[in-house]
């Protein structure tokens, strides 16, 4: 189905929804069974994933499903935006005419997911809201121009195995050159409003762009595709799409140069030089927003921020005891600098940063059938980001394998500047991009194919970095952190998440400075200067996602601690794990119903 016949499918379905209603009341055949609460909920969600996947060839290509893998989609276009907006709008409506009381609990579970993830869905397509986001279509840490192209470079999600896959890719680069006009148009009517992106930001985007032009047309990740044909496409093909593929990266360098040239040249000279939100037009009532949405809690931003002061106290307490243990001798801010500058906590080369990651991963592996009994079936792999954008990104991250474990999960790490990549951090950070973090939570949802596409593909942020920061700290019981350095490392990352509290809620919300937030960070942690900055801007371009992490982290571990406490020697690891596991990304209220209702089924056993 094609965009605009989504739309209209769509469009329509949602003003027949009163007629169906009625069609639903009339007499049905006798030969014709009635069909279940079940059935339509099902139905429903059936009908809304294809609709959502219509218009987001993006997200079923992730999937593994090359339909329409030759689009990425219409993007910040009306279109897009209207039937979206259609499709949630369809959506509720649907839900509303199931009986919820009709449904057993697993399903009841799906209803309440579903319904709260349109809900919110719904609150972000309003006009206001587009007002405030669509206006500032791109961030140095969240952007198609820094995503698309380690997507293209056959390295990425896009398979490049038959000649089909090197078309299509070519016919995604006419999308990614459409999407950058109209990104610039986007950013233009920010100007006119007064919906402004920061300076900080938008120099920081320019920065990124100078380092992709600055590489040879030739060596271009866009170009990497054509230097591993496989055995299957002819010589006169592969002659004439090497030709192709340099062609059209001459459109996308052109395209790129004029986005760069637009920021730095009309745009920075007109954007805030503020970083706050509540210093935005509009910012208090979207930050409002954003802390909902990566909460899933009704938390506002100083309880947020006092709940954060109060982490970090006690973290640093346990690093104040963590010094004495290993007998350093100085202050808490000396130990933290010795760490920072001795050599024998910085990774030599590249290669032996690498290896750590695959020793580590080699040890996790014999451990974790301990905790979980239920194993992700795509296998997960370690890799660098490349060097062509490493310089702004994270320390680690994670990009999901395919539901059917053909293509693998990647758990990619950062070997920007290596002095600043502290190696007692190395366990830590694999625990939560790789397993059982990310890893295991993304694909044992994809690979659940009894739940409906959006808990197998979906999920909260606080679930999802909660969870990846939980299993951080199962390091504890498989005997990683016995080692002090590896315990300094997951203190680190912990009050990393503390301080996160304290940070974006500062920033946004309590009008902190840059330079503020950098002092705190410094103060309180053992992170270099190069790893804060990172980490601050980052905060700065994406408000409000930093919260999760801690939230949901500490919603798990108060659920373990309740099983724990009323199961007592009934309480079973594995179990538990499989309970928060095994229905996706929930929504951190319904997951406590849910572990609750587990609980009490355990105890009366």
């Amino acid at each position: 189905m094609t965009l605009r016949l989504a739309l209209a499918a769509s469009t329509a379905l949602l003003f027949a929804v009163p007629a169906l209603a009625q069609t639903a009341a009339q007499p049905v055949a006798a030969t014709t069974a009635p069909q279940s609460e079940h059935d339509k909920l099902f139905a429903l969600f059936t009908d809304a994933d294809a609709r959502e996947l219509a218009l987001n060839p993006l997200s079923r290509l992730f999937r593994g499903d090359e339909d329409n893998a030759d689009r990425l989609g219409d993007l910040l276009t009306d279109s897009s935006f209207l039937a979206s907006r259609t499709d949630i709008k369809l959506n509720l409506a649907l839900l509303a005419q199931i009986d919820r009381a009709k449904l057993n609990a697993t399903d009841a579970l799906a209803y309440d997911v579903f319904r709260y993830t349109q809900e919110r869905a719904a609150e972000g397509y309003t006009d206001e809201m587009r007002a405030l986001t669509e206006v500032r279509p791109l961030n140095h840490f969240y952007g198609l121009h820094t995503f698309y192209p380690q997507f293209a470079s056959g390295t990425g999600v896009a398979p490049f195995k038959t000649l089909a896959h090197y078309e299509d890719n070519l016919s995604r680069h006419d999308d990614y050159i459409a999407f950058i006009d109209r990104a610039i148009g986007k950013f233009r009517d920010g100007m006119a409003s007064g919906v402004l992106e920061t300076k900080l930001t938008v120099g920081i985007m320019v920065t990124q762009l100078d380092t992709q032009l600055k590489t040879p047309l030739a060596d271009s990740m866009f170009m990497a595709p054509t230097k591993a044909f496989p055995g299957t496409i002819a010589e006169a093909d592969r002659t004439r799409l090497t030709a192709a593929y340099a062609a059209k990266t001459a459109e996308i360098y052109a395209t790129n140069t004029a986005l760069r040239d637009f920021l730095r040249d009309e745009y920075l000279p007109a954007a805030r030089d503020s970083i706050g939100l509540s210093q935005m037009k509009g910012g208090d009532k979207l930050y409002a927003r954003l802390v909902e949405e990566s909460t899933t809690l009704p938390l506002d931003p100083e309880t947020i921020h006092q709940l954060g002061l109060s982490e970090v106290a006690r973290i640093k307490a346990d690093l104040e005891k963590l010094k004495r243990e290993v007998r350093f001798k100085g202050t808490l801010t000396q130990f933290f600098d010795y760490v920072r500058t001795d050599p024998k906590f910085q990774p030599k080369t590249r290669e032996a940063l690498t290896q750590s990651y695959y020793d580590i991963g080699k040890q996790v592996d014999a451990k974790i059938g301990d905790y979980f009994s239920l194993i992700p079936k795509s296998p997960l792999e370690i890799r660098p980001y490349d060097p062509s954008t490493e310089e702004f990104e994270a320390g680690g991250s994670y990009q999901s394998g395919s539901a059917d474990g053909a293509r693998p999960g990647v758990f990619y790490f950062n070997a920007y500047d290596l002095p600043s990549r502290l190696t007692p951090g190395n366990v830590t950070l694999y625990l939560h991009e790789g397993a059982p973090g990310h890893h295991f939570q993304i694909s044992l949802a994809q690979e659940n194919e009894a739940l409906p596409a959006f808990m197998r593909y979906g999920g909260t942020t606080a679930y999802v970095e909660g969870w990846a920061l939980y299993a951080e700290t199962l390091g504890y019981e498989m005997g990683f952190y016995k080692d002090p350095w590896n315990r300094y490392g997951t203190l680190q990352d912990e009050q990393l998440r503390a301080m996160r509290l304290v940070v974006d809620t500062g920033i946004h919300a309590k009008g902190w400075t840059r330079d503020q937030a950098i002092a705190f960070m410094m103060d309180n942690s053992g992170m270099t200067r190069t790893e804060v900055i990172a980490e601050v801007d980052r905060y700065i371009a994406i408000p409000g996602q930093a919260l999760a992490y801690k939230i949901g982290a500490l919603k798990i571990q108060e659920l373990r601690k309740r099983a724990e406490a009323k199961l007592g020697a009934r309480f079973d690891i594995k179990a538990f794990h499989e309970q928060v596991l095994n229905t996706g990304g929930l929504p951190l209220a319904v997951l406590e119903t849910k572990i609750d209702r587990w609980i009490a089924a355990e105890a009366a056993r």
